[in-house]
């Protein structure tokens, strides 16, 4: 299986002296080697044809880790509202690494489908019954774990005032509706909630878990949209924000959502709405703009996709600490985070200086092997330059015929591949 390292120049943060669980690499690193999963289930309700669905999820947590009162990402995946898995792969590495750096991850199945589809023609009350019953398992969710902090002893070791909830395209969808939606009266008239099965109970639905808080801290919107920015009020929560300026599945402004291309469903607010909103609210946030992208373009194996998840996972993680350990929000990229072996960073690879003016150096001397290619890609994914046959060297490239901006640096032995980012001036 190939090793993946991601951007692995390493910088640990100063701890504010109150943050004694966020000492050394804790939250803003990979301080364990390895994460281990437990499947779990969270809740049940119906489903769209009246047939009772168990509700589950995958927990992650650091292995041979000891910590307590540790944050909590529930994450959600994408699918159109139509497919998707807890452990597919818009979700999966961020569960790995997320875990890796000490926080409890739950990645959750919801219940999906719209009614009138495939047999028929979705509409607008098809689609709002999909994404309110996306939000009531996504609530049941948080009211599992903060049921059993209370019942169970804490079994995951949780801190319940440090819960965050994560989505990718539909799963953001759901996050920012339970972020920001605090009322099903604020859905338009047309949500049937009486006819339409699997979405009674109000706001909070029947997914389980009554009697306990579904509230959590923050949210983090991987290319989602907001029925109504109107409904985000001075005081709500905070948000780190990502979608692409050119995403041709969920509006990256406000503008009509269809599905699969083809059936109109309902005019949203997407991400770029959402921050224009919680600026002019003055909520604190951070936002992200996928230059040029389609959508989810962290999702995939090519090196595009790959740098694109060391953004969207870096940026999320200097998110999350700001309200962790109380470090200063920080919007920017800053320093990489590996992948998959711990023992193999932060030494094995450099590349330097960065940013670079006139040249860039890529240092292999420390790299076990001694056969490796370099290919250098644009931040569109356009191979800029390759090179084969390299040894243990100091490679040099030249910026004369490469224009400012982001690059990607992948070296690979036929085993282990690696991933650089250089910004060139």
């Amino acid at each position: 299986m190939k090793k993946i390292y991601v951007s692995i120049l390493i910088m640990i943060l100063s701890v504010p002296a109150f943050a004694q669980s966020c000492n050394g690499l804790r939250y803003r690193d990979f301080m364990f080697q390895d994460s281990s999963v437990t499947n779990v289930v969270y809740g049940s309700n119906v489903n769209l044809s009246n047939v009772t669905t168990s509700l589950k999820m995958d927990v992650w947590m650091p292995k041979a880790d000891t910590g307590t009162n540790r944050p909590l990402i529930i994450l959600m995946h994408g699918g159109n509202f139509l497919a998707g898995s807890k452990s597919g792969s818009d979700v999966l590495q961020f569960s790995k690494d997320f875990a890796k750096m000490g926080y409890v991850v739950a990645s959750i199945d919801y219940r999906v489908g719209m009614t009138n589809f495939p047999l028929g023609t979705p509409d607008s009350v098809d689609a709002t019954g999909s994404v309110i019953r996306a939000v009531h398992d996504g609530k049941a969710a948080v009211r599992y774990f903060k049921k059993d902090f209370v019942t169970n002893g804490n079994h995951f070791r949780i801190d319940t005032a440090n819960i965050f909830f994560m989505g990718v395209s539909a799963g953001a969808i759901t996050a920012l509706h339970m972020a920001y939606m605090n009322t099903l009266s604020e859905f338009p008239v047309y949500a049937d909630t009486v006819n339409h099965y699997g979405l009674h109970g109000g706001v909070e639905g029947l997914s389980g878990n009554p009697g306990y808080s579904s509230s959590f801290r923050g949210v983090i919107d991987i290319c989602g949209a907001l029925k109504d920015t109107s409904w985000i009020a001075t005081g709500n929560m905070p948000a780190m924000l990502f979608h692409g300026n050119n995403d041709q599945t969920v509006p990256y402004g406000s503008a009509m959502i269809y599905l699969l291309s083809t059936y109109p469903l309902l005019m949203v607010d997407g991400t770029h709405s959402v921050e224009a909103r919680l600026t002019h609210l003055g909520i604190e946030h951070c936002f992200n703009e996928y230059i040029g992208q389609d959508h989810v373009p962290e999702v995939g194996t090519s090196a595009a996709a790959l740098a694109y998840y060391d953004t969207t996972l870096i940026k999320t993680r200097n998110f999350l600490v700001h309200y962790v350990c109380g470090d200063p929000l920080d919007c920017s990229y800053t320093t990489g985070v590996g992948v998959n072996n711990l023992s193999a960073l932060p030494s094995v690879l450099a590349v330097y200086p960065n940013p670079a003016e006139n040249n860039f150096s890529v240092n292999l001397e420390r790299l076990a092997g001694s056969d490796f290619s370099l290919e250098i890609y644009d931040a569109q994914g356009k191979l800029i330059e390759s090179r084969k046959n390299l040894g243990n060297e100091k490679v040099i490239i030249s910026t004369e015929n490469l224009p400012s901006g982001i690059y990607f640096i992948k070296v690979s032995d036929g085993e282990n591949v690696y991933l650089l980012k250089e910004v060139v001036r």
